[in-house]
C-alpha cells in the first residue's frame, strides 16, 4: 500500500523520467538530449497548466460568487457549465481587434503580453508537489519578487499607448499601488528566509516538516496574512482593485482593449492569484507537506483554499478608497511588517525552531513575540484611526 502511494505521489515525476528515458533509447548518440527533453517537458506542462488554471479560475470565480448572491452562475455549456471557459476562450478569439487610431501600436501590442509572461515564469520557481519544482534556484523567492515586479512596466504601458487619459489615470493608480504593496510583501517574506535559511523555495517547504508550518508561528501568522493581502493588491484583486473603477475611470488601463488582448489581462490576473497563493502556501503553509493524501494533492487543496478567500473578498467587501488603499499600506502593513522581522528574531533567539523543529513550540519563544506585535498592531490601530469630529451642539438664542 505504501509502494501504491509512493508511486501516487511521484506519478508525474515518474512520466517525466519514463519520457527522457525513451528519448535517451531512441537518440542514444546524442547524450545531451536527455537534458534537452526534460526541459521541454518541463517548460510544455507549464505553458498548459498555466492558461488551464485561468480558465477554470474564471469559472470558479462565477460559480462562487453567483452562489454568495443567490445566483445560479454560468450553467448552459456543457455538464454544469464546465465547458463555459472554452465558449468564452473562442468568443475572445473571434472577436474584432479593435485599436484606437492615435495609439501607439507597438505598446499597445506587448503590454498584454509582458503581464502574462512575468506570471507564467513564476511557475518555474513553485513546488507543485515532493521532486515537482520545474527549476529549483537557491534564489526562488528573490525570482519571485523580480520577476513579480516586471508586471508594472506591462499595466503602465498599456495605459500610456492607449492614449486616453482615463487608461492613463488607471494606469498610474495601478503602478502607485503595486509598488505599495510589494514592499510590504518583500518584507513579510524576510522572517520566513531567517527561519529556513535558504531563498530556495524547495528548502523552505522541507523545514516545515513535521507540521512545523511557519504559519502557527506568532510572526508566521501575521507574516501570511500580511502576504496575503499584499499579493491581492498586487493582482488588483477586490477590495483592491482601484486601477478598474468603473465610476471614475471607465474601466482604468485596459479601457481601450478588447478580443484575445482584453483577455490576455485577465489571464494575467487570475495567474498571479494563483502564483499568489501558491507561494503564501509554500512560505507559510507547509508547501505540498501533508499526511495520507498525495504532495500535488496537498499543494492543490491549500491554493484553492486561499483563492476561495479573494473570491468571498470579491463578494462581500466593498472597494477601498484610492486614500485609503494607500494609508494601509504605508501607514499600517509597512510598520507591521518590519515589526514582524524583529518579532521573528526574538522568536529564534529564546529557542524557536532549532535542530528539526525541536524549539518550534516553545512557549517563551511563543508568548514573547506575541505580546510585541499585539502591542504593535493596538498602537498601529490606534495611531490610524480617523480624526471624528465631536457633535457640534448650537446654544440656544431668545
Amino acid at each position: 500500500m505504501d509502494q501504491f502511494l509512493d508511486k501516487l505521489d511521484q506519478i508525474f515525476v515518474l512520466m517525466k523520467a519514463a519520457l527522457v528515458g525513451l528519448s535517451e533509447t531512441l537518440v542514444s548518440e546524442f547524450p545531451s538530449v536527455s537534458v534537452l527533453v526534460s526541459i521541454a517537458i518541463s517548460i510544455v506542462a507549464i505553458a498548459l497548466l498555466g492558461p488551464a488554471i485561468m480558465m477554470y479560475l474564471t469559472l470558479l470565480e462565477r460559480k462562487v460568487v453567483a452562489r454568495m448572491q443567490n445566483r445560479i452562475g454560468p450553467n448552459r455549456v456543457g455538464k454544469w457549465g464546465l465547458l463555459q471557459p472554452l465558449a468564452d476562450g473562442v468568443k475572445m478569439l473571434t472577436k474584432e481587434d479593435i485599436v484606437p487610431r492615435n495609439a501607439d501600436k507597438v505598446l499597445h501590442f506587448l503590454a498584454p503580453i509582458l503581464l502574462v509572461a512575468p506570471a507564467l515564469l513564476v511557475f518555474a520557481v513553485l513546488p507543485f508537489g515532493k521532486n515537482m519544482t520545474a527549476i529549483d534556484l537557491n534564489v526562488g523567492i528573490l525570482f519571485f519578487a523580480a520577476i513579480s515586479s516586471i508586471g508594472t512596466i506591462g499595466i503602465f504601458m498599456a495605459a500610456w499607448g492607449s492614449n486616453n487619459k482615463y487608461s492613463v489615470l488607471g494606469g498610474m493608480r495601478s503602478v502607485a499601488q503595486m509598488i505599495s504593496y510589494e514592499i510590504p510583501m518583500v518584507m513579510s517574506v524576510v522572517p520566513v528566509i531567517l527561519a529556513a535559511g535558504s531563498l530556495s523555495t524547495n528548502t523552505i517547504v522541507e523545514q516545515q516538516a513535521g507540521g512545523h508550518w511557519f504559519v502557527f508561528t506568532p510572526w508566521g501568522f501575521l507574516g501570511c496574512i500580511l502576504f496575503f493581502l499584499c499579493g491581492v493588491a498586487e493582482c488588483n484583486r477586490s477590495p483592491f482593485d482601484l486601477a478598474e473603477a468603473e465610476s471614475e475611470i471607465v474601466a482604468g488601463f485596459h479601457t481601450e482593449y478588447s478580443a484575445m488582448k482584453f483577455a490576455l489581462f485577465y489571464m494575467a490576473e487570475f495567474m498571479s492569484a494563483f502564483t499568489i497563493s501558491g507561494m503564501c502556501t509554500t512560505l507559510f503553509l507547509g508547501g505540498w507537506q501533508g499526511p495520507l493524501l498525495p504532495s500535488w494533492l496537498w499543494f492543490f487543496i491549500k491554493c484553492f483554499g486561499l483563492i476561495f478567500i479573494m473570491l468571498w473578498f470579491r463578494a462581500t467587501l466593498p472597494r477601498l478608497r484610492v486614500d485609503q488603499m494607500m494609508a494601509l499600506a504605508w501607514k499600517f502593513v509597512l510598520p507591521l511588517s518590519l515589526v514582524n522581522i524583529v518579532a521573528a528574531c526574538i522568536w529564534h533567539f529564546l529557542g524557536g525552531g532549532g535542530e528539526a523543529g525541536a524549539g518550534f513550540w516553545n512557549v517563551k519563544a511563543i508568548l514573547v513575540p506575541l505580546a510585541l506585535l499585539v502591542v504593535t498592531f493596538w498602537a498601529l490601530m490606534k495611531l490610524n484611526q480617523p480624526f471624528m469630529p465631536e457633535k457640534r451642539v448650537y446654544p440656544l438664542v431668545d
